[in-house]
């Protein structure tokens, strides 16, 4: 009954801070050239005919005629105006829009980095501030920079996207929106020029714009809009009390390159279901920071970090160590503890956090080897059964 009025008093007063902050639409499309900012700039004029105060904080065309020609009779702010390495490049304005408040402001190109010595280091940072004075947003963003399918959009295009937005920003959305498009529809507004100028037409052909990598993307925008779709839809229809509220708990080790991809996948599993989740590492006595090598450690922290982006709780644990004090860090979401083996500290997150799924990587033969001569799996295997946990087992 007291977990009932705590859960209920955390919804009232996150209602009151969403009440507070501005609205968030964002538009998800495939690639460029989907007709992304084109559709911004619509919403625009419409609100503009309606009466509301709607300014252009930034808008980025391409030389593209179609979205130039929108841009007439709105009104447009200016941009900020920065000299870097012998250059004047120019950026979102956010103290401008601070200043004149608007109702709406429609920002586009939502996965850019700002120039070093900027006020926040990412755009989606300036979206925050401008939504925090509450101020409504209209942004936009492409598939292949959301953060948790970082690796499939590497699988598919062959390229590594640096410029990425977590999924925790994604969250703050009111409303998404997918513009979409059918592959042979895309290269057809390619070929015309519509995307980019004519001379660039054939190398795009040959490297983004393939037709089976654009039906991939495509697959992965719906799904994106989807899962956001199902979010709202957990957050705000009451469900039966019974209902089973998802809590996902991912098990890494320093292996950084596996718990990188177990951290996104779980990530991708969270959301869809709008649920909590956490990051467990188990640390033994050899990867202790004094002897684990450098270039470990930091891909290691540098994955502790992803986790926290992702909207993950980090939870460090060290088996056959000396105590360590329990310390649970809100501002970066890592707990610290101790523990005496690996079956008893994931037996232990499991009751006390609630979990409901556990995520593990693939294991090697050799873990396999290892695990099936203790009894760890037939423990962990007895605490999954009596508190009723999914296992999901990531390749």
């Amino acid at each position: 009954m007291e977990d009932e009025r705590t859960k209920s008093a955390d919804r009232y007063l996150e209602s009151l801070k969403q009440d507070e902050r501005g609205k968030l639409k964002i538009y998800i499309g495939m690639s460029a050239g989907v007709g992304k900012t084109y559709r911004m700039l619509q919403d625009a004029h419409a609100m503009l005919k309606s009466g509301t105060n709607v300014k252009i904080g930034f808008v980025e065309t391409h030389n593209r005629k179609e979205t130039e020609m929108l841009l007439e009779g709105l009104p447009v702010l200016p941009r900020r105006e920065v000299f870097y390495k012998g250059k004047q490049l120019e950026e979102l304005d956010v103290n401008s829009i601070l200043i004149l408040h608007p109702e709406w402001v429609i920002v586009d190109e939502l996965a850019h980095s700002n120039i070093p010595g900027s006020r926040n280091e990412k755009r989606f940072q300036d979206v925050i501030e401008i939504l925090n004075a509450g101020i409504n947003v209209v942004t936009a963003v492409n598939i292949q920079h959301i953060e948790s399918i970082n690796d499939e959009v590497r699988k598919i295009t062959g390229i590594e996207v640096k410029e990425r937005v977590p999924d925790s920003f994604l969250r703050l959305a009111d409303e998404v929106v997918n513009i979409d498009l059918t592959s042979a529809e895309l290269i057809t507004r390619l070929k015309e020029g519509k995307i980019y100028d004519k001379a660039k037409v054939t190398q795009a052909l040959n490297n983004f714009f393939k037709a089976e990598q654009i039906l991939q993307l495509r697959e992965l925008a719906l799904k994106e809009v989807a899962s956001q779709v199902e979010r709202k839809v957990e957050s705000e229809v009451e469900k039966p009390k019974q209902w089973r509220h998802e809590k996902f708990l991912a098990c890494i080790s320093s292996n950084h390159e596996k718990a990188k991809k177990i951290i996104r996948k779980t990530s991708r599993l969270a959301n869809y279901y709008n649920s909590d989740w956490f990051v467990l590492y188990v640390q033994n006595p050899s990867e202790s920071f004094d002897k684990i090598p450098l270039d470990k450690q930091r891909h290691l922290l540098n994955n502790f970090q992803l986790a926290n982006e992702l909207g993950a709780e980090v939870i460090q644990v060290q088996i056959g160590n000396e105590a360590v004090s329990s310390v649970n860090k809100s501002s970066d979401k890592v707990t610290k503890a101790k523990s005496a083996s690996l079956a008893e500290t994931i037996a232990e997150v499991i009751v006390e956090r609630g979990i409901t799924t556990v995520c593990i990587g693939k294991p090697t033969t050799g873990i396999f080897e290892r695990i099936f001569k203790t009894d760890i799996l037939s423990r962990i295997f007895k605490v999954l059964s009596e508190k009723d946990v999914d296992l999901v087992v990531l390749s």
